[in-house]
């Protein structure tokens, strides 16, 4: 069975917690396990808020929060009101189950974007709303524009991102990151339930434990 991780959580600098959009079964364990990591939890109670973790895009620098059928207006204000330290841009959502099911960081300052006129118009977006430029990398295929970027001090960049079997042409675009360490990474059965990669994961900025 599927757990849709990122859908319940959004996790930044050490904090975030948002109430789920429906009763998932992970909530608890997830819970618990951010606990042991000593992240502060911060509960939206606010019966008509709704913050989905695949509409908000942490660049870094700022948050974008696509507004979709599920993340409204309310949902964004908490998430600012959370994160005063950061500007908070929202983005209509036009198409798409949400804000990344076009779009995901491929790296510091790198959004990766794809090419249908939805998620165009978004980046157009997002680009008048942000005091930085950011660069881009345009896939072929909008849902394999959904990647993992991760720092990693032993690895340095590391990308997961769509196989070849999936989607040849984009899988073709992210071989253009020289300076990255890529992973394919299948998503054929979470794609058939509107899934995708980071649908899966948590990523949380902290040093380990050795």
């Amino acid at each position: 069975m599927t757990r849709y991780f990122e859908s319940a959580e959004r996790i930044t600098n050490g904090e975030w917690l948002s109430r789920p959009r429906r009763n998932l079964p992970p909530t608890e364990a997830m819970r618990r396990a951010l606990k042991e990591l000593d992240l502060n939890i911060v509960e939206m109670s606010d019966e008509n808020a709704t913050l989905d973790g695949g509409d908000v895009l942490f660049t870094g620098r700022e948050f974008f929060v696509g507004l979709s059928k599920r993340t409204n207006q309310k949902g964004a204000e908490i998430l600012a009101d959370v994160f005063k330290d950061y500007a908070v841009s929202t983005v209509p959502v036009t198409d798409g189950l949400h804000l990344k099911s076009f779009c995901s960081m491929g790296g510091p300052g790198l959004i990766v974007i794809g090419s249908s006129e939805p998620a165009q118009k978004a980046l157009k977006i997002m680009q008048q709303m942000s005091d930085h430029r950011y660069n881009k990398l345009t896939v072929p295929d909008d849902i394999a524009a959904n990647t993992i970027y991760m720092n990693l001090p032993s690895k340095g960049h590391v990308l997961l991102h769509c196989t070849p079997e999936e989607f040849p042409e984009s899988a073709k675009v992210f071989e253009k990151l020289k300076d990255h360490m890529l992973i394919p990474v299948s998503n054929m059965e979470k794609v058939k339930v509107n899934g995708a990669l980071t649908c899966c994961s948590v990523l949380i900025n902290k040093k380990a434990k050795v």
